[in-house]
């Protein structure tokens, strides 16, 4: 292929992942769930005072929620909170602009590693063969359910992928360049600051680069040594703080299968009981607790392979549209060949062992962790599932072209093909597009903008607001400080947030963020209170009541006044 007509080619892909990404950007996925209010509103905090919401002086962890989570997507939210103010979209749109960054990045990726010193698939398949797996590999991901679903919300595991992916890119470019090896340790070294997952799979990476690259790596030592030394240099900060700072630890101690031992002794010992009563030897060593964890550590890390999760269930709702999986079904039987071709071609052998250790190691951190399979946590099958297929897709496409001599045949089965795959894409966007909303809009704590917007518009009326912190609305002091753009220099100047953990006790001028009970409320002021349907007993008047798209009364708002 000509470079004018690739370089077009790759421009489409672009403007279709961009397409893809911003359409709709602020209002689907339906509201921002708290941890992109609190993204939204440390930044806008960051942007005016310099300070968190906890009054801390530009850290590197943030508290918020308790969950201390690395900090430096909120730094990338606050050129765009900056100029263009505090609002959904603008809080999504660094994960926008990093994962379109991802789908140009996995073009160039997959070049590198199929052109790696001119292996072997190279001399096969020619130049220009590769140059369309590269496109196609890049295609796949511009239009990957499971990539669109995070680059369109304040994920900041988008952007650790796509901080990987280019620090992949540029550390096989820099074996031969050693500029690039210095950028890519750099990008590395960066992943860990924006997402708690890769603070483990960037030390992974970097031992399994390590061992498949050795001899490139120690022919050139003083680069690797200089490279090693940029990775921790820029990384030691983040690694410090998280290692002197307790409760940097507690959102990995709190997902951990280690955190709730309860359901693993309880069985364990009822089993060991049971050994005992019938003299079960061998139950004594598998009963054991301690192989319990390993058992269920096994079970957590095969999970993620599994096809129906992968292309049919997928888990929650927030995490793909209703009735689809994480990958389209058309593209199984092409990853399937594209791993076939993986093993058993003469691809450079240590490409094929990068492209298999990444997929192997990239559960590894979930596996430890509840809540499995968890799409967020191995976003790093990505782009490499990409890749995989379009080996496929293309290696099929020229075996059919070998093997079906009849052109009018050829046509018929790459027809079928490209009609199933289009239905396949064409479900995806009016299940994303038209039927997410309604179904999810109670995942994603739908409801406070109507809300805040009417508390607003009344509360001079008002001695007092009370919000209840219970569920259906967790967190909802960040809600109203983020809605209500809240001053930050007052809020930090008051104390800012005071008590932490996840059911947040705050208050900030007239609101109060609390349980309510209403037999025991203050009769005394004119209050007005936001909480639960089930908060309030049927004979009191609501004021408002929020529901979700789907219908369903969400909470209510009520005065104690008559």
């Amino acid at each position: 292929m000509k470079r004018n007509k690739i370089a077009f080619v790759l421009f489409l892909i672009v403007t279709l992942a961009i397409a893809l990404r911003f359409y709709r950007i602020g209002s689907v996925p339906p509201s921002p769930d708290w941890d992109e209010t609190a993204l939204g509103y440390n930044a806008y905090s960051i942007l005016h005072t310099g300070r968190d919401e906890y009054g801390k002086w530009f850290p590197i962890i943030f508290r918020s929620f308790d969950d201390y989570k690395p900090g430096l997507y909120v730094y990338l939210a606050i050129p765009f909170v900056a100029v263009f103010g505090l609002s959904t979209w603008v809080v999504r749109m660094p994960s926008v602009v990093f994962g379109v960054l991802t789908v140009l990045a996995t073009y160039f990726l997959t070049k590198a590693l199929l052109f790696y010193k001119i292996n072997q698939l190279g001399k096969t398949m020619g130049r220009g063969k590769i140059e369309v797996i590269s496109l196609f590999s890049s295609f796949l991901l511009a239009i990957s359910p499971w990539h669109i679903q995070f680059s369109r919300v304040a994920f900041e595991a988008n952007v650790g992928l796509s901080l990987f992916v280019a620090g992949l890119l540029f550390f096989i470019k820099g074996l031969e360049k050693k500029q690039f090896l210095y950028l890519s340790a750099g990008l590395f070294a960066l992943a860990p600051y924006v997402y708690q997952s890769e603070k483990v799979l960037i030390p992974i990476t970097g031992i399994l680069l390590g061992a498949v690259f050795y001899s490139d790596l120690v022919k050139n030592w003083r680069t690797t040594c200089t490279a090693i030394g940029i990775f921790i240099l820029v990384s030691f900060p983040f690694y410090f703080q998280t290692l002197t700072i307790p409760q940097a630890l507690l959102r990995a101690q709190g997902v951990s299968i280690f955190a709730d031992k309860t359901p693993f002794l309880s069985r364990s010992v009822e089993r060991l009981i049971h050994d005992h009563e019938t003299e079960n030897m061998l139950g004594f060593v598998f009963d054991n607790r301690r192989v319990t964890y390993i058992v269920s550590i096994i079970d957590n890390y095969l999970s993620h392979f599994d096809l129906n999760w992968l292309f049919i269930t997928g888990d929650q709702a927030r995490h793909q549209p209703p009735d689809f999986g994480h990958l389209y079904l058309i593209e199984l039987p092409f990853l399937l060949i594209g791993i076939y071709i993986l093993l058993f071609s003469n691809m450079q052998l240590k490409i094929k062992v990068l492209l298999i250790g990444i997929l192997l190691t990239t559960p590894i951190s979930a596996s430890i962790t509840t809540g499995v399979p968890h799409p967020v946590r191995v976003i790093h099958f990505l782009p490499t599932l990409q890749i995989l297929t379009a080996l496929g897709v293309i290696s099929a496409g020229y075996s059919l072209k070998r093997h079906i001599g009849a052109r009018f045949a050829r046509y018929v089965v790459v027809g079928v093909f490209v009609f199933v795959a289009l239905v396949n894409f064409t479900y995806y966007l009016d299940q994303y597009f038209v039927q997410y909303n309604p179904t999810s809009s109670e995942f994603w704590q739908y409801g406070y903008e109507e809300a805040v917007s009417y508390v607003a518009s009344v509360a001079d009326q008002y001695d007092a607001i009370v919000v209840s912190n219970q569920q259906p609305l967790d967190q909802s002091y960040m809600f109203f400080l983020y809605y209500l753009k809240y001053d930050p220099k007052t809020y930090v100047s008051h104390g800012g947030s005071r008590s932490g953990g996840f059911a947040e006790t705050n208050s900030f001028g007239k609101y109060t963020f609390r349980p309510i009970n209403w037999e025991h409320e203050d009769r005394t002021k004119k209050i007005l209170f936001i909480g639960a349907i089930n908060d309030f007993p049927g004979s009191v008047r609501r004021l408002k009541t929020i529901s979700y798209l789907n219908g369903k009364s969400a909470f209510a708002i009520v005065t104690n006044q008559n």
